[in-house]
């Protein structure tokens, strides 16, 4: 089974140093370049081919939503994790329309970053429990209580699917809760995507909150 290879962008040394190590530490896993700021993001990418990138926010020259930005823009199939200190609804908000498939904090436990990685890899939106309670908050909020002729219709499972996926649950476990099936669960999901012609969740919500559907 080959490892999920991934880079990791984050300007303080032992952090990087750190996350490297508790990457590498896992059979699945593989860190193949570290980077201490965003600048020249692309020649480093198109270098090392990352499946993942875990990428801070907050770095000297050019910062991680800049970076997220212009990666996903020439490597639109490559996931964005990023990780922060910041908790403030302007930085996750900036984060997702960046194209940042999943947003944790620095305070996760080392094994709380694998699996984040490991669920990222799988096609999942990893969340810190406190950050996804943000996103579902700017969602409500942003979302008008009628629904406009041009907004895409989701179903009623199909909105179910959306907020448990926002609220960064596997799909195992929203299966669980809906009391559904993995494969209707990635049915739905499918038909989310279509109807909002997005990639992930996290490019659902902001487009969402973009055009305030």
């Amino acid at each position: 089974m080959a490892k999920l290879e991934i880079v990791i962008f984050e300007d303080n040394r032992h952090l990087r140093e750190s996350l490297e190590m508790v990457i590498n530490s896992d059979p699945e896993l593989a860190c193949v370049a570290t980077f201490s700021n965003g600048s020249d993001a692309i020649e480093k990418i198109k270098k090392h081919d990352p499946d993942i990138v875990l990428m801070d926010i907050e770095m000297p020259r050019v910062d991680g939503i800049d970076a997220t930005r212009l990666i996903k823009k020439h490597f639109p199939e490559i996931q964005i994790l990023i990780q922060t200190v910041f908790y403030d609804d302007d930085h996750i908000f900036k984060a997702i329309c960046a194209g940042a498939a999943g947003y944790i904090l620095k305070t996760t436990t080392p094994s709380g970053y694998i699996e984040a990685l490991k669920d990222i890899g799988k096609g999942g939106s990893p969340m810190t429990p406190g950050i996804a309670r943000r996103i579902v908050d700017l969602f409500r909020n942003s979302v008008p209580q009628k629904e406009t002729a041009a907004s895409p219709m989701l179903s009623f499972r199909e909105k179910e699917v959306l907020h448990e996926l926002v609220n960064g649950k596997s799909y195992k476990i929203i299966a669980a809760d809906l009391n559904l099936s993995i494969d209707t669960v990635k049915s739905h999901i499918k038909n989310i995507y279509a109807k909002l012609q997005v990639n992930s969740n996290t490019e659902a919500v902001a487009k969402a909150l973009r055009e305030n559907l």
